[in-house]
């Protein structure tokens, strides 16, 4: 047994006791998988505020924790306690753990700037990657993650909490599929909350937050890739011509070292986007507006959505997607079994995160430099 994992399950064993696993029985009727059809899934880094989607989900059958690499030891021994976790599921260590016990998928939920890390340790053992948003730190380091995963035939996809939204779903329908609005003239999107500090996320998720080294800079990484993301899916896959960006410090404060305000306007032949990212929203929302020739479609929340065309607007509420489209873990479990594709053009899909990536990079720049960052054709 290694140091690093030694010390580990001893810290977490002076503090873990026989509690149970959070676990939901299965609905009536259905059947019970065997274990062999679970993912066999790991968790690279706990630092990450959506870690708790996937340590507090219920037990659906389908997906099974094989381990837990975390370098912060009061952290995992918190989080073990809380959820009852097998002390033997902790490691100090990626490798080590994915060495031990052999995933077929690992989820990360550390800083961004670990996900390229995660993708060099996962890639040659064949071990397929699930990061959250954005993608990673920079284009270059997003096309490096893509490479690998093309050398070595594994998937890495990028998880967005609004490509589980039936509002996009429908959206994608009446816009892409049908056309009902005819070509694409504007899209706004508004992305955000009242701040990290305001909404109390974890001391370890704030410290890489509002860390421009870990996080690549703040409310323009942390929200803005969101409608970088919607509007490349949207424009099925094009990227823009040109991106100019503002940022601020409305709260220097609390966020001194990045940014907590950002809009990113991006230029395409035929049509503008707005992207609308910020810390400093009342209230959280996420939201997005297509106007084309003849009307309009909104997504205004995660079910609703508005659709005019001449005087009149309809507004439904939409089922969430079918499974496994409607959670993230369901539909990478079924991605590794060969029963979902990850389509070029879908919103986790490594094409549209890299362009998601150089839609970033190009804002950045621009803020930096007070100039419109055109983009090279290729």
């Amino acid at each position: 047994m290694s140091p690093s994992r030694a010390a580990l399950l001893l810290a977490a064993a002076a503090a873990l006791h026989a509690a149970p696993a959070l676990a939901q029985a299965p609905a009536a009727g259905a059947a019970t998988p065997t274990p062999a059809k679970r993912l066999r899934l790991a968790v690279a880094g706990l630092t990450h505020g959506h870690v708790h989607g996937i340590l507090g989900r219920p037990d659906r059958g389908d997906v099974e924790i094989v381990g837990i690499a975390e370098k912060n030891h009061e952290l995992a021994k918190r989080y073990a306690q809380h959820y009852g976790l097998a002390v033997s599921l902790l490691y100090g260590d990626l490798a080590a753990m994915l060495d031990a016990v052999k995933p077929e998928a690992v989820a990360a939920f550390g800083p961004t700037s670990d996900h390229l890390a995660v993708v060099e340790a996962c890639a040659p053992r064949k071990i397929h990657v699930m990061v959250e948003k954005p993608l990673a730190l920079s284009l270059a380091e997003g096309r490096r993650m893509s490479d690998l995963a093309a050398a070595n035939g594994i998937q890495v996809i990028t998880n967005y909490e609004t490509t589980w939204y039936g509002s996009h779903r429908r959206m994608s329908e009446l816009v892409v599929q049908k056309g009902i609005v005819g070509g694409i003239r504007k899209m706004v999107i508004h992305d955000g909350h009242p701040g990290p500090v305001a909404i109390g996320v974890e001391k370890e998720f704030l410290e890489w937050l509002s860390d421009p080294a870990r996080n690549g800079g703040g409310a323009i990484m942390d929200f803005g890739c969101y409608g970088a993301d919607l509007m490349t899916w949207l424009m099925q896959g094009r990227r823009p011509t040109a991106v100019t960006a503002i940022t601020q410090q409305l709260q220097p404060e609390l966020y001194p070292k990045v940014d907590d305000e950002a809009t990113i306007l991006l230029e395409y032949p035929s049509a503008q986007g707005i992207i609308q990212a910020s810390w400093n929203w009342p209230f959280g929302r996420k939201d997005t507006y297509v106007y084309g020739q003849k009307g309009y479609v909104f997504a205004l929340d995660s079910r609703r959505v508005a659709v005019r065309r001449g005087d009149a607007e309809k507004v439904t509420e939409e089922e969430p997607p079918p499974a496994p489209f409607h959670e993230p873990f369901a539909y990478l479990a079924a991605v590794v079994r060969g029963e979902a594709a990850v389509g070029p053009n879908d919103l986790g899909s490594l094409p549209v995160n890299v362009v998601v990536m150089e839609i970033l990079d190009a804002a950045r720049e621009s803020a930096r430099s007070g100039r419109t960052v055109r983009l090279e054709a290729r």
